[in-house]
This record gives structure tokens, sequence and C-alpha cells, in this order.
């Protein structure tokens, strides 16, 4: 087995705070709106509560895109080809990208994601799975353009980003993203995207409200981190955890109401919500075929081929980085 301790590309202050997090949380609770990008709900703790919610009654995405790539294998390794180098953008799962690497024999497997336990952890059960694959694990922001690894330079690449996790982000966010996912990846690569369908608004509600509460703790967690890792006093008791649909945008969201009127300071700064008001902490949109190419397309991404699960809740698509044109 080849593997590296692989790279580190998050930025941190001298008290090992990842500066991009307390930049957007300050600024996210400047908002009138209060609202802090959901990439920042996966530390540790968020990703192993994200993991445990796949696994909810209530949570079909997972079992849907499991479905997906458990029985397209072969039109997989059609279209992909083997060879490839494999970077997923966030840290694999123990169930989904080991089905992908099966069915197309990659060359390498190069995960990326913030959260650098995590996925040191999951880097190493996975080459436990796969031990003729190397394994190139990077701790890294994917929102951004991201130097990968000199060993996989000359490789072909297959982008792998399952989960319905661009839903995640307003059009313009998704939008960069998945041009940055161009620049890290190239032209000529392809990438694999999981993307979540438009359905009955109560299935989707309850997908991100779950009875047993571990969607709550997930949301709540997001507040401990702000606590223990930017000096925050916010009084967590005083929050509760709301998942609405808003069908303007096509979005399940989730939110933390204030119970009552609250003052906390995060960072040496002081912050207030009345009784009623929300910090907004994760968008998920909700895609149909129009929706998704043009999301594709706006990025440069030529649209290839689309899967469905046998109930038609979820989508998983193949599309290609061409080179940019001026014209039709």
């Amino acid at each position: 087995m080849t593997k590296q301790k692989g790279l580190k590309l998050v930025e941190r202050d001298d008290e090992g705070v990842d500066t991009a997090f307390r930049a957007d949380v300050i600024e996210g609770l400047s908002q009138s709106q209060m609202a802090i990008p959901a990439r920042w709900l996966y530390d540790d703790a968020g990703s192993q509560l994200f993991e445990d919610i796949t696994q909810l009654p209530e949570y079909y995405p997972t079992r849907a895109e499991t479905e997906i790539l458990s029985n397209r294998g072969a039109e997989f390794a059609a279209m992909i080809g083997e060879g490839r180098a494999v970077v997923e953008f966030g840290s694999g799962s123990s169930v989904k990208t080991p089905l992908l690497l099966s069915a197309i024999a990659p060359a390498a497997y190069v995960p990326l994601d913030i959260s650098g336990d995590f996925l040191r952890a999951a880097a190493a059960e996975l080459s436990g799975k796969f031990p003729g694959l190397p394994v190139y694990p990077v701790e890294a922001d994917f929102m951004r353009k991201v130097a990968l690894p000199g060993e996989v330079t000359d490789l072909p690449k297959l982008g792998f980003f399952p989960g319905s996790t661009i839903g995640n982000m307003v059009a313009r966010t998704a939008v960069d993203l998945l041009r940055n996912m161009r620049e890290t990846l190239g032209v000529g690569a392809q990438l694999l995207i999981g993307m979540d369908l438009i359905k009955d608004k109560d299935v989707l509600v309850s997908a991100y409200d779950d009875k047993a509460g571990v969607t709550a703790q997930f949301n709540y967690n997001l507040v401990r981190r702000i606590n223990r890792e930017l000096d925050g006093d916010i009084a967590l008791d005083a929050l509760m955890h709301e998942a609405r649909w808003n069908d303007e945008y096509a979005r399940v969201e989730m939110h933390l109401r204030a119970q009552r009127d609250i003052t906390f300071e995060v960072s040496g700064q002081q912050f207030s919500m009345r009784a009623g008001e929300t910090i907004h902490t994760e968008n998920s949109h909700k895609f149909n075929r129009r929706t998704s190419n043009m999301l594709l397309l706006a990025a440069g991404w030529e649209p290839q081929a689309r899967w469905l699960d046998s109930q038609e809740r979820f989508s998983v698509m193949l599309a290609q980085a061409n080179p940019p044109r001026s014209a039709p």
C-alpha cells in the first residue's frame, strides 16, 4: 500500500483556530438575518453526527444514492474507465466511496476535507479496504481551488461529490464551488455528483427534523463548536432546532430559533437576538433535471449521464470539464 500522511492547507492562527471559520462566523452573526455557512457544521463531532443521520429512517438520500451506486457500477465503469485519480470533495463515506472505487478501478484516491481528524480516520479505513490503492488525504477547504498532491498530477481525474452537498449552497456559491472543482481537476476531468430531487414537502422536512433528534444535535453542535473554538458564550438552551420548506427557493432550511431574548459574545464581539429570530445554518436545495443541468453548465461542466434510484427520489449525474467556449 502506498500512503502518505497528507497535506494540510487550512490556515490557522497562533491559537490553532481556523481563520476562515472565525471570519465566517463573525460576518454571519453581524447580518440582519444571522447565517453561518453550512460547511462549519462539519467538525469531527459534526461529521460523526452526520454519519449517524444517514442511518435514520427519515433520511432517505443516503439509501437512495447508495442504491444507484450499487446498481450502476458497470455503467460507471463504461463511461469513466480505469486508471483515474478519484478526488472526493468531503471525507468518504464508509459505504458510498468503496462502491465507486470497486466499480472503476482507480489509480489513486484523494479525499479532501476541512475536518482533519475525521479525514485521516476515513482515509485510513478506506486504505484498509483497498490495500493496493494509493491514498493521499488533503486537509483543505474545498470551496476554493486546491493544489492536489504531486503524485496525481499527471493522472486523469474524476471528482466525486456525493450526498447532494451541492444543495447546501445558494446558486451563486454552488456555481463558484463547481468552477473551483473544475480548476482543481482540470479540463478533461469528470465529475460524479449527487443531487437530491424535489418531492413531497413532508418527506423533505422530516428528513431534516427526525423524531430521535439527531439532526437537532447536529445543528446544536455548531453552537458548541463556536463556544469552544471562538470563546463564545451562546446559551444553547435558549435555541431550538427548526427545519422548514421554502418553496420559492426549492430548499429545506435549518435554523436555530431563539426562544427568548439573548445576548452573547464570540471572539470578543457582542451580539444579540430577540425571541423568534434565527441563525440560518443550512440550506438543502432540491433539483429537477433542468435545474441540475443549468447548475453544471453555468460552471463549465457538460452533463453526460443521469441516474435515478428506483423510487426517483435522488439523482447521480456525470459531467465533464470541457474547454471553455465563447459562443454556441
